[in-house]
């Protein structure tokens, strides 16, 4: 695992339905028609709510869709048309105080790399896809921890033993982020896009924007 520019407290952050108002996935079917638009954007909402193991569903996903390369640059490209209005603010003022962002995600990292830049966000922990030479789909990275339930925790636990961080905070929407609780010291739910009443019942603090987060983060020192 590289470094991050500054490891005293790091910051992780989820993507879809957070950082973006879009559920990345479900654009991706989107450009394949409304029929399967609307057959994986329930599936995501089991595995966002809780109801379905992610693991069960997230290859079964991409193998309905069949993404191309070109797709998923014009996903790249809806992340940041969609870009959370206050995160570049929000982000900056944390950063000056001390916090690294790292976008945790279970994503596809060559659609949510240009949102990182743009945010000036380093490090980006989410699945890589792989195409043939000709664009077509030919897989996903299946070891990535965030392929499967709790493996936003893996990720955690390992930036955790490798920097030894002050304070870790998750910030997310669904499940999948709520299920970090024990491994950092304060996670914040994010309404903004995808209310969950699970995510909000469960959260350390629950914001509805990102203009909010440096304030709720003040007191973690």
């Amino acid at each position: 695992m590289s470094a991050v520019d500054s490891c005293r407290r790091l910051l992780f952050l989820d993507c879809d339905s957070t950082l973006s108002a879009i559920e990345g996935v479900d654009e991706l079917a989107r450009l394949r028609g409304p029929g399967m638009f609307e057959q994986i954007a329930g599936m995501t909402r089991d595995a966002m709510d809780g109801g379905a193991a992610l693991e069960t569903i997230f290859a079964r996903r991409l193998e309905l869709i069949q993404p191309t390369r070109d797709q998923l640059q014009r996903v790249a490209a809806l992340y940041l048309e969609h870009l959370e209005p206050d995160a570049s603010q929000a982000i900056a003022r944390l950063r000056a105080t001390g916090w690294t962002p790292v976008i945790l995600s279970g994503g596809f990292r060559q659609a949510i790399q240009p949102l990182a830049e743009r945010l000036g966000i380093g490090r980006v922990e989410a699945v890589d896809l792989c195409f043939n030479d000709d664009g077509t789909y030919r897989g996903y990275a299946h070891d990535y921890p965030t392929t499967r339930a709790r493996g936003k925790n893996t990720v955690i636990n390992a930036f955790k033993a490798a920097h030894r961080p002050l304070r870790t905070v998750m910030v997310g929407d669904g499940a999948s982020d709520l299920e970090t609780m024990p491994d950092v010291d304060f996670f914040v739910g994010f309404g903004r896009y995808a209310r969950r009443e699970k995510v909000r019942a469960g959260a350390s603090a629950y914001i509805l924007g990102f203009a909010e987060l440096p304030g709720v983060l003040q007191g973690l020192v």
